[in-house]
């Protein structure tokens, strides 16, 4: 638990006790020109299918490096450090209206790279898709499933005294979805637009990210000349309990930075900032 913060930061769970409550909505259209070329020449030096995903993952990875506060949780009424980034994403295990769809919860460093997201993330989406049956998250949901609804009910309600008091085990916690650093969704591969979504009230996710496909938009340069610039749109639903909008602001405009220049997600950060006690 943090107990360096302002008072009025430790008050402000208080007034809003649940995530929907404390959500904030940021959209932005990102120009992705320099990213599309960097992406494209990684992939001709054999990292294939490296796309946005992996460059937002990492994206998001190097601007908690710079700034931890990120990365926090409120659990009980009060904020907490993360130990470890934890990034999850729902996956279908193939693009067909009846295929069947799970979670992934895929560990990283504040060091890593976008290879290091490419192949930790890579190593667990195929893991999934090979394997036919249930992961640890599926398992889970299928055994409480199983019981009558009002056993189910009540075990879900002794499931969120435990959240609430930071009780749960590490196995559930593993297995939870609801549990992590950021939750993402990629809905460009389903060529449509990002949604909005909501934060779970349950569990310590404190971000969501949705982006959605690629698109072109032809504008007029300060020479007067039609050029084609290439987007990508993006949403984020946010935690404002966990840092102030200065800072959010400060790691949007990391974020901005990194579409920018992607080669800066190429290569280790320089130093890791630690989040305050």
């Amino acid at each position: 638990m943090l107990r360096s913060l302002p008072a009025f930061s430790k008050f402000i769970p208080y007034i809003m006790p649940t995530r929907n409550d404390a959500s904030n909505h940021y959209e932005e259209s990102f120009e992705i020109s320099a990213l599309d070329r960097e992406l494209r020449r990684l992939r001709l030096e054999g990292y294939k299918g490296i796309g946005i995903l992996h460059f937002i993952i990492a994206a998001y990875i190097r601007g908690v490096s710079m700034l931890p506060g990120i990365n926090r949780f409120v659990v009980g009424r009060h904020i907490f450090a993360r130990n470890g980034i934890e990034v999850v994403m729902t996956v279908k295990r193939d693009l067909s209206v009846d295929a069947t769809e799970t979670t992934i919860k895929v560990k990283f460093e504040p060091t890593d790279t976008i290879f290091d997201v490419y192949r930790k993330f890579n190593a667990a989406v195929d893991e999934i898709k090979a394997d036919e049956g249930n992961n640890n998250t599926e398992d889970v949901a299928e055994f409480l499933c199983k019981l009558p609804r009002f056993i189910l009910r009540f075990a879900l309600m002794v499931l969120r005294v435990m959240d609430y008091f930071g009780w749960i085990p590490p196995a559930l916690l593993d297995a939870s979805p609801f549990h992590g650093s950021m939750i993402i969704t990629d809905l460009g591969s389903l060529r449509i637009g990002p949604v909005y979504h909501h934060i779970y009230n349950f569990g310590t996710l404190p971000l969501f990210i949705a982006f959605g496909a690629k698109r072109h938009v032809y504008e007029i340069d300060r020479h007067g000349q039609v050029v084609d610039h290439k987007y990508v749109d993006c949403k984020i639903v946010m935690d404002e309990r966990i840092v102030d909008g200065h800072y959010y602001a400060q790691f949007l405009q990391a974020f901005r930075y990194m579409f920018q220049h992607p080669e800066v997600v190429e290569a280790p950060p320089t130093k890791v900032v630690e989040d305050v006690l």
